[in-house]
């Protein structure tokens, strides 16, 4: 699995790499069941510190994408399509979109944009899911 983080971003590492392997389980370079970098070595390959790497786990343990076992370490939670379903409706998920789609309003992005920018990143998912993912 490779990331690749923005430092300069306003956005917080530990965020960035939640995202990060959101996607890639969205685009199936990450497959359920696979095995994450431990904090540490994800840590190092990233020149973080490994605390950081650990709150980004804990926050997709916690959403239930990934289950964290001291034996097997941190693997893509196996059925993370119904663990994660209670993302959908009324959750940090909704207002975090909401957010973006406010953002997308104040800088003058037509629903149309919008709906074209949605409708193009979810086909490049599913075609990734279709093609057998790649790396990331």
């Amino acid at each position: 699995m490779r990331l690749v983080l923005d430092l300069d971003s306003e956005a917080p590492i530990y965020q960035q790499i939640r995202d990060r392997v959101v996607e890639a389980i969205a685009d199936g370079s990450l497959a359920p069941g696979a095995s994450l970098p431990s904090t540490r070595q994800l840590a190092v390959d990233l020149a973080i510190n490994f605390h950081t790497v650990n709150k980004a786990y804990d926050l997709l343990r916690r959403e239930g994408i990934i289950r964290v076992n001291r034996k097997s370490g941190a693997v893509v939670h196996p059925d993370v399509r119904t663990a994660t379903a209670e993302l959908r409706v009324g959750t940090d998920w909704e207002r975090r979109l909401r957010t973006l789609l406010a953002e997308a309003v104040v800088r003058g992005s037509t629903e149309e944009e919008v709906d074209a920018y949605v409708r193009a990143t979810l086909e490049g998912f599913a075609q990734r899911n279709e093609g057998g993912g790649g790396e990331r």
